[in-house]
């Protein structure tokens, strides 16, 4: 077992999130994702509730990055306890692709938010709880659209 200190899992969480989220390198998952990950909540995530294996976790990075291939997190605080590291960010992405009932606008879309990560004993990301301001981008998503509808 490999427990690792506080500060190793922050700096282990912020290679995560640049190496799978911003770049979009889901092959990178295999490094830092266990062999189970647990959505314990996320309101609004498809996949919220869900276990996933490392393969279903690639295809979530994927997918969720389809519409904002340029997405970025800018952390904020990084705030560890135990097994769990907490982060707050800022989230921007440009509108490239569509979604749901939103064509894209080339729109720069912000979000910000709040995930707590779960560690197992070998360093591995094993979860999350998240809350997210899903209802103002969708507002933005909104917004866009209709000013895309008048031009």
């Amino acid at each position: 077992m490999i427990m690792k200190t506080m500060d190793e899992r922050k700096k282990r969480l912020v290679a995560f999130i640049r190496q799978v989220w911003d770049e979009g390198d889901a092959s990178a998952a295999d490094t830092f994702v266990a062999d189970t990950y647990t959505i314990h909540h996320d309101p609004g995530d498809p996949w919220e509730g869900r276990n996933l294996d490392r393969a279903e976790f690639k295809d979530r990075v994927l997918k969720s990055r389809a519409a904002f291939p340029d997405q970025r997190f800018d952390i904020q605080d990084l705030l560890a306890d135990g097994a769990t590291v907490v982060m707050t960010w800022l989230w921007t992405g440009t509108h490239q692709g569509d979604l749901p009932g939103f064509k894209a606008t080339g729109q720069t879309i912000r979000m910000s938010g709040a995930t707590a990560y779960m560690f197992d004993n070998e360093d591995r990301l094993t979860g999350h709880w998240q809350i997210t301001d899903r209802l103002g981008v969708f507002q933005q998503l909104q917004r866009n659209r209709q000013e895309h509808s008048r031009s």
